[in-house]
């Protein structure tokens, strides 16, 4: 059953239709709908939620059907299953695919590396725009992390948690990297005890996503090392970043460019970070969705 919804941005509210979509091994994968026009699924990376594109996709309704997924562990969508790999994530967006006919694909991070992924088993994907995929060409380097992280998690420390997971992947810059991790974790946990101060029941916020990192994590170790494989991509590709996005995933998209054999054009945005087509928020205050559409809608109304 589809229902209506607002969604309150900076700048607007906008109404969405939302709905879901039955995966492969029973699960519900929910999603929220605006536009219209040729169908474009937008999947989103690590910590976040199909929420954090609602900008992005408002700026592209005029001339696309947008469908923001949330990808399974979050907000909209089922759990994660105990056997989980790259293959539950292709088959809960090859499912939505189906459903919706859409043959166009934006992914950042994690996203990216998973839509990359799905091109090679869905015939159907004519065009995909990535922001900095989540490709590892250093092996174990930023995954390394992964055991400390589950710990902390286990001990029920959240705050550490994360902030192992942000050190890991260099979220933050060499500035993160220099402070002391009890400094750290206690601006973290002030954020995310204000966060659940401040939210409703529905938001999904950085307590309920910071499960979802150990997932994203096994995502990274299991596809490291795999570049070669996307040389069978058939889709045409727009390859996005950020002056200031991760410098660990800059080897990958010059790798990628390399690999792929349909790259339509490569775009790097300046002062742009790794969240450069998220929402602006409190910690991605930066971001400017409405240069990343401007992109998006040059390469895929050639679709």
């Amino acid at each position: 059953m589809n229902s209506i919804t607002n969604i309150n941005t900076s700048s607007t509210q906008a109404a969405y239709t939302i709905s879901s979509v039955i995966s492969k091994d029973g699960t519900t994968i929910g999603y929220r709908q605006i536009g219209h026009g040729p169908g474009l699924i937008m999947l989103h990376g690590a910590n976040v939620s199909g929420l954090d594109f609602t900008q992005l996709a408002e700026a592209l309704a005029d001339s696309f059907t947008i469908y923001l997924p949330d990808r399974r562990g979050r907000g909209l969508s089922g759990p994660f299953s105990k056997n989980y790999s790259i293959q539950e994530e292709i088959e809960d967006l090859t499912a939505l695919v189906n459903k919706t006919g859409a043959h166009l694909l934006y992914g950042v991070s994690a996203g990216g590396l998973i839509s990359l992924q799905a091109a090679l088993s869905l015939a159907g994907i004519e065009k995909i725009a990535l922001y900095e995929p989540a490709i590892l060409t250093d092996g174990t380097t930023h995954t390394a992390w992964l055991t400390r992280f589950d710990q902390e998690m286990a001990e029920g420390k959240v705050a550490a948690a994360l902030v192992t997971c942000m050190k890991g992947l260099e979220l933050g810059g060499p500035v993160m990297n220099a402070m002391p991790n009890w400094l750290l974790e206690s601006l973290t946990n002030a954020t995310i005890k204000s966060e659940d101060k401040k939210g409703k029941p529905e938001d999904i916020t950085m307590r309920k996503l910071a499960p979802t990192l150990h997932y994203d994590g096994l995502l990274l170790a299991e596809m490291s090392g795999k570049l070669e494989s996307f040389r069978a991509v058939n889709a045409e590709v727009l390859l996005l970043g950020g002056s200031k996005g991760l410098p660990f995933l800059k080897p990958s998209l010059d790798a990628l460019e390399k690999t792929l054999p349909h790259v339509a054009k490569r775009v790097e945005f300046p002062g742009l970070e790794h969240g450069g087509s998220n929402n602006p928020t409190q910690t991605n205050r930066g971001s400017k969705p409405e240069l990343v559409a401007q992109e998006l809608r040059q390469f895929f109304a050639k679709a």
